[in-house]
């Protein structure tokens, strides 16, 4: 079986010494050259994304994640700022948000007002090729139950403003307040896709395809199917594993037509509850369409992708990055840990920035 390529974007914050957002992120994406992957500029001057190459190889994109977030944290530290990999920000700067100098951004701005300066979050987005639309469609309409599950794991958001928030991913719920954030619908058809597609630009909710934002969306740029729904990982081996677990239900929805079909709504409220209580709660089986402990619910997918994580050689990896999460806790568990020493704020971001 030919393992199906692979590429990560990553989005971070930039902070200051005291763990306030710093608008020095023009400045490092123009300074940070890499050889592999490439840097981009973000809508916000607070943020930075890095995109890794495409690659069948799981462990040469995990180091490339490491590397491109390296020369990043370089960058900003010579701007007297720090590398954040966390969903949205724990503390925010005083007065508003700058945006990234372009003719796009200042559309989107003048077009969808205080979105831009609220939404402020980092996210971790995964492309699988897909040979054709018809391909990525398919891929999308079987993953999309396991959605809740998956963000669960990769919760990396529980903190804001300086205070906790009482979810796990709080980034979702800041997310979705875009007009076309949220669960993809089931497709039936390149038509149907098309047409909901049509149907945003005509609305004014979309300024082009770029801004469609479902958690599963076909590129508008490359031919991949592109899943969108995680918060930036603290460490690239989760979002390593993240992309290992979508990469093998993506194999096995092109083998099996067969899925569970969960309406949008309840699917909305799935991912609402899994984004609430991350790893502590409870989530949608799609195997059984009950809801069941997360890492049950975990424990089911792994089985379920077992012989294409086998093939492609990412077994292990899974492994032993979820065994290092039930036992030292993911994003929002270890944001939770470290905040309950002392409810210092400033301890999080001392924890979570990326030393280069």
């Amino acid at each position: 079986m030919t393992a199906l390529s692979l590429g990560i974007e990553e989005e971070f914050l930039l902070v200051d010494d005291r763990g306030l957002l710093s608008a020095a992120g023009p400045g490092v994406s123009e300074a940070t050259e890499v050889e592999d992957g490439q840097i981009e500029k973000e809508l916000n001057a607070v943020q930075v994304e890095a995109a890794s190459s495409a690659s069948t190889d799981l462990g040469a994109l995990v180091a490339e994640l490491g590397d491109l977030r390296t020369e990043l944290a370089t960058q900003a530290a010579r701007r007297d700022a720090r590398l954040l990999p966390c969903g949205v920000a724990p503390m925010r700067r005083d007065g508003p948000v700058p945006l990234t100098p372009k003719k796009r951004h200042r559309e989107i701005a003048e077009h969808f007002r205080a979105l831009v300066q609220e939404v402020l979050t980092g996210s971790c987005h995964v492309h699988i090729g897909v040979d054709r639309p018809e391909d990525g469609l398919r891929i999308s309409n079987a993953v999309r139950p396991w959605l809740p599950v998956l963000l669960a794991l990769t919760a990396n958001s529980p903190l804001h403003d300086g205070a906790d928030t009482g979810y796990a991913c709080w980034r979702r719920t800041m997310w979705t307040r875009w007009p076309s954030a949220g669960a993809p619908p089931v497709f039936e058809s390149v038509d149907h896709y098309e047409s909901l597609v049509a149907g945003l630009l005509d609305s004014g909710a979309i300024l082009d395809r770029g801004q469609v934002y479902w958690d599963i969306r076909l590129s508008a740029h490359q031919p991949t199917v592109e899943f969108r729904s995680s918060d930036v990982a603290a460490d690239p081996q989760v979002a390593g594993t993240y992309a290992a677990l979508l990469r093998g239900l993506a194999a096995q929805a092109l083998d099996d037509e067969t899925f569970l079909v969960v309406p949008t709504a309840v699917l909305t409220g799935h991912l609402w509850r899994a984004g609430r209580d991350g790893l502590d709660g409870d989530c949608l089986n799609p195997l059984t369409g009950e809801v069941e402990p997360a890492w049950q619910v975990l424990d089911a997918l792994v089985d379920r992708v077992g012989s294409r994580l086998e093939a492609t050689g990412d077994h292990d990896f899974v492994e032993s990055t979820l065994a290092r999460i039930r036992e030292h806790g993911n994003g929002a568990q270890r944001q939770r840990l470290v905040y309950g020493e002392r409810k210092q704020i400033t301890d999080v971001i001392d924890d979570l920035v990326w030393k280069p």
